[in-house]
């Protein structure tokens, strides 16, 4: 969510109906010009697996280590590729308030998924998990303290959700990120195995992939013809399932199960700039489409040809929206795939 600057989100505050002058304050207050400018951390986790153990630092809208019956929803916002999880915090507050009623009884989790730059630049511990610039986003190990996926810290915060002595009222939980962490929600929504702890207890989970700039894909066909001699990265992960991160065990069933879960695409019918400075340009990303709206598009049509009857997936479309996270969040029909609130016309 990098594009995301304090003047913008003072734009974006003032178009918000419902939203007061007092949250607009606070929005703007603590909003940062520089994405990498880090507050201390809310919190951590701790993430465990059989390749050893590191922290993820994350922020939270109320102290989720202690017991919370009166928690019925989780929705857990993953920041852009600037890694800003106290803006993405605040814009997901501004989400909930907007949202009224429907929101009662949520609890935000922003995970922050570190940089190698953000531990040079910031002098913070060791034991933080930290990827290089855009391995977090691909799901890959963490270059320290041990080699994580981070995938498995989604995991981590899943399987702590679905604790019934913490969360013992948690039916519902919306895993959700726009731009680089839309792309770490579609590709986690593929493989990811955290959901199954909740689902078995009776819980529901979604995955909002909100303008990603590139998806996992199925199978060869791509809506613009490419090269395979060319272009040897298009079936590669993260276009393609050719070459899977360690925490992928198996492709087989992959394609099947994610299409049974319940996946929307958030597109913004404006983001359509194909010199987006923050598109992915290259061949692989340009196979899929020109910009991310007709990606997106393209992407669920051909799910569609490959699965005729697939009803678990489905576009909704934010009119006049470009690539704008706090204003495809705050749009009715971002708070109707947020928080089931009415007022959205779906495409």
């Amino acid at each position: 969510m990098a594009q995301l600057s304090q003047a913008g989100i003072l734009a974006w505050a003032r178009r918000s109906a419902g939203l007061s002058w007092l949250l607009l304050a606070l929005l703007a207050g603590g909003a940062r010009a520089e994405p990498t400018d880090h507050r201390p951390f809310a919190g951590t986790l701790m993430v465990a697996t059989a390749a050893g153990q590191g922290k993820l630092p994350l922020r939270a809208s109320a102290d989720w280590t202690l017991p919370m019956p009166e928690a019925i929803r989780a929705l857990v916002v993953v920041p852009g590729a600037l890694r800003d999880a106290d803006l993405s915090l605040r814009m997901a507050q501004a989400s909930l308030y907007a949202a009224g009623d429907a929101g009662r009884g949520t609890l935000i989790l922003v995970p922050q998924f570190m940089a190698e730059p953000d531990m040079a630049a910031h002098g913070v511990p060791n034991d933080l998990l930290h990827w290089n610039i855009t391995g977090w986003i691909d799901g890959e190990a963490a270059t320290g303290p041990a080699p994580i996926s981070s995938f498995e810290a989604l995991d981590a915060i899943v399987k702590r959700l679905a604790d019934p002595a913490v969360f013992p009222n948690l039916r519902r939980l919306v895993i959700a990120g726009h731009a680089g962490g839309g792309q770490l929600v579609q590709r986690y929504a593929v493989v990811g195995r955290g959901a199954a702890a909740l689902t078995n207890a009776g819980g529901a989970v979604r995955y909002v992939v909100a303008n990603a700039s590139s998806y996992l894909w199925f199978g060869e066909d791509r809506p613009v013809s490419t090269s395979r001699t060319a272009c040897s990265a298009v079936d590669r992960w993260r276009y393609g399932l050719a070459q899977p991160p360690v925490y992928v065990e198996e492709t087989e069933g992959l394609e099947e199960r994610y299409i049974a879960r319940d996946v929307v695409y958030l597109l913004g019918e404006a983001d359509v700039d194909p010199n987006h400075p923050l598109l992915d340009k290259s061949c692989a990303a340009e196979a899929q489409g020109p910009n991310r709206y007709r990606r997106g598009m393209n992407y669920l049509f051909a799910l569609e040809l490959r699965h005729p009857n697939l009803v678990r997936h489905r576009v909704v479309n934010v009119w006049g929206v470009g690539h704008d996270a706090a204003s495809m969040f705050v749009s009715p029909c971002g708070l109707a795939v947020l928080f089931d609130r009415p007022g959205c016309t779906p495409f």
